[in-house]
């Protein structure tokens, strides 16, 4: 499942960068470069949205109960905006002000200079690993769609989470390079301070998308016009003349409810009907794994018309 290759992405992430926090940290605390110490609140701050995620992931598995009757599903969508803010508060905005104060009272490194070059060397290597691990996940489910496309439709949010922060980090990760690359060649604290600054306004950008994104999904996103489509061909045959309107919502990432108006044959008896829509449902499922809700309102295609002519008469909104 999408979600297995998930929870594998967000450890491989876990790990590198618990290690990456705290070689920098160490790096930060030889050398007072800020753009190690933004780094190692970055990498901090990952660890615990990826830790965020996988709780999210285990709380979402939960059954249905009389409060939750659609399940737990969205709670992973629910985590993932936290990440968005936690990322933009303790990472982006954290990252900035040290940019502010570095510029404001610039220093040069002055000791322990080559550790600090080292260290991102070293956490440009274990970032990359995780990022190829995201990658190598993100493959499998991905289905030819570009990265921007894959980021936008998925519905399971912890890889393009993974994915974002990941390269967010090693773009991060070079501007720390540069920044105290800079400044050991040239003695001007401003260039660490730089690098800082970038750092943080790529973590607010990232962010950003992140909370837009995970929004979208919260509010309730429909299934893939692909699957619209199989839903709306699975519908029809054995006594299922058309569909009148079709509605779906994705309750989680793995579970889609159907809800359709269905044109039957006014011929028919009550049971068979309930034999058409029967049917139609187990096609639907056939079609669309992820289908698990389905409700269906069987109907005249003439009776709606003649209710939206009268409403239309009446001057009100059609009536479906």
């Amino acid at each position: 499942m999408a979600h297995d290759g998930g929870s594998r992405a967000i450890i491989a992430a876990l790990c590198a960068n618990l290690g990456i926090a705290a070689t920098k940290l160490v790096a930060f605390l030889l050398t007072g470069s800020s753009s190690m110490l933004a780094e190692s609140v970055h990498s901090l701050a990952d660890s615990g949205n990826q830790l965020l995620l996988l709780i999210g992931g285990r709380r979402a598995r939960r059954e249905a109960d009389e409060a939750h009757p659609f399940g737990y599903g969205r709670e992973r969508y629910l985590y993932a905006f936290i990440v968005s803010i936690v990322l933009f508060s303790i990472g982006g905005m954290f990252a900035l002000y040290e940019a502010w104060h570095k510029w404001a009272d610039p220093h040069p490194i002055d000791s322990w200079q080559w550790v600090a070059l080292t260290v991102l060397v070293a956490a440009i290597g274990m970032e990359g690993y995780s990022f190829r691990t995201a990658i190598h996940e993100s493959n499998r489910t991905r289905a030819g769609q570009s990265w921007v496309q894959f980021i936008r439709s998925a519905k399971a949010p912890e890889l393009p989470v993974v994915l974002l922060e990941d390269a967010g980090a090693l773009v991060g990760l070079m501007f720390a390079l540069a920044g105290v690359t800079l400044t050991l060649v040239t003695g001007n604290g401003r260039w660490d301070a730089a690098g800082t600054g970038s750092i943080g306004a790529l973590l607010v950008v990232i962010a950003v998308v992140l909370a837009l994104e995970t929004r979208s999904l919260l509010l309730g996103e429909s299934a893939t016009a692909q699957d619209v489509c199989a839903i709306e061909a699975a519908l029809l045959g054995d006594g299922v003349v058309s569909v009148i309107h079709l509605r779906t919502v994705h309750i989680g990432p793995e579970d889609l409810l159907v809800a359709a108006k269905i044109e039957v044959d006014g011929a028919e008896t009550a049971a068979q009907v309930a034999l058409a829509i029967d049917a139609a449902e187990r096609r639907v499922r056939a079609a669309v794994p992820i289908a698990r809700l389905i409700y269906l309102e069987p109907d005249l295609r003439r009776a709606v018309e003649a209710r939206a002519g009268d409403a239309a008469e009446a001057g009100g909104a059609p009536a479906v």
